[in-house]
């Protein structure tokens, strides 16, 4: 009976602290697909977001992120760029918002950042030649 009380107690806590407001779980394959293609989320919120590899394979042949783009950056040139950038993850250094760690086949990272000013944003994996099959649009409310 204690063990329960102060499990509740534990679990209030802890939902009560979080720091918050949205989290977002986004998993990729070693098929080049993210699991979804749209997000939604709310101008100045605070976003934990966590990018789950499901596949097999290592980071050196099938490695994913995900990077939000500043609004109106042209996707195929950012793309282009970033094959150029092995040595910083495949993340050139102008027109990223944010940006996770490259992960492989079953690892996971995550970041937390604050929801930029309303408006759609796209998002994509900057590894080279996944730019096409994975991206999406992030929608500020």
């Amino acid at each position: 009976m204690i063990i329960t009380i102060l499990s509740l107690i534990l679990f209030n806590f802890i939902n009560v602290t979080s720091t918050f407001d949205t989290d977002l779980v986004i998993e990729s394959s070693d098929q080049m697909r993210f699991n979804v293609t749209e997000l939604t989320v709310k101008s100045g919120e605070t976003i934990n977001l966590t990018l789950v590899h499901t596949g097999n394979l290592p980071k050196v042949a099938m490695g994913h992120n995900w990077v939000l783009l500043e609004k109106g950056t042209d996707v195929r040139s950012f793309a282009l760029s970033a094959m150029k950038e092995k040595d910083n993850e495949y993340i050139p250094s102008s027109n990223v918002l944010v940006a996770t760690s490259l992960i492989g086949g079953g690892e996971e990272t995550s970041i937390t950042f604050t929801a930029p000013s309303p408006g759609e944003y796209d998002f994509i994996c900057s590894f080279p030649g996944h730019y096409g099959l994975m991206k999406g649009k992030l929608i500020v409310e």
